[in-house]
């Protein structure tokens, strides 16, 4: 999880450098646009033809005001593609582990929390025995007696014993405590 919170954050840092031609767009257009507006305010003082000159340099000094506005919506579009694709990057490995592993280990942690507290009870040992007979494979019920079902019934206490911490081993848990 870990590596794709770094590899999103990467991509959008990577992304996020598309937005620097935009930046350099937003600075010359707007600075253009001041330095045609004060032209126009300078030759606006002419007498008699002031008035007519300054015109063109109103418009030009718009277009560049156009040309900033240009980039700061190509840095805005930059930000928006930058986040949507960083998210994207992460919600598959977040799936994963909200809809893979999540339940799993909630799933453990309750078999593991009901099996530590029968741990504790004074029947449990039986009740856990009895569990490592239901689901445990032959296999590895055989290397503890070899009928080791008969010697459940008689409740020997060492096959009981090996039962209940052959099902607490199962789930990761230590039978001493």
């Amino acid at each position: 999880m870990y590596a794709a919170i770094r590899g999103a954050m990467w991509l959008h840092d990577l992304v996020q450098r598309l937005a620097v031609p935009g930046r350099k767009l937003e600075s010359a257009g707007g600075g253009l646009a001041d330095n045609l507006a004060d032209a126009g305010g300078t030759i606006g003082r002419v007498p008699l033809v002031g008035d007519e000159l300054t015109t063109p340099f109103e418009r030009a000094a718009e277009a560049a005001r156009a040309v900033a506005e240009a980039g700061r919506d190509q840095q805005e579009l930059v930000d928006q593609l930058a986040l949507a694709l960083a998210v994207a990057v992460l919600v598959f490995p977040l799936g994963l582990v909200l809809f893979g592993w999540l339940p799993l280990r909630l799933r453990w942690m309750r078999r593991a929390g009901a099996a530590a507290a029968l741990r504790s009870m004074p029947a449990g040992r039986d009740l856990l025995a009895l569990r490592a007979l239901a689901g445990q494979p032959l296999g590895r019920l055989t290397r503890i007696a070899p009928d080791v079902a008969e010697a459940w019934r008689r409740g020997d206490p060492a096959t009981v014993d090996a039962l209940a911490a052959l099902e607490l081993r199962e789930l990761g848990l230590r039978a001493d405590r």
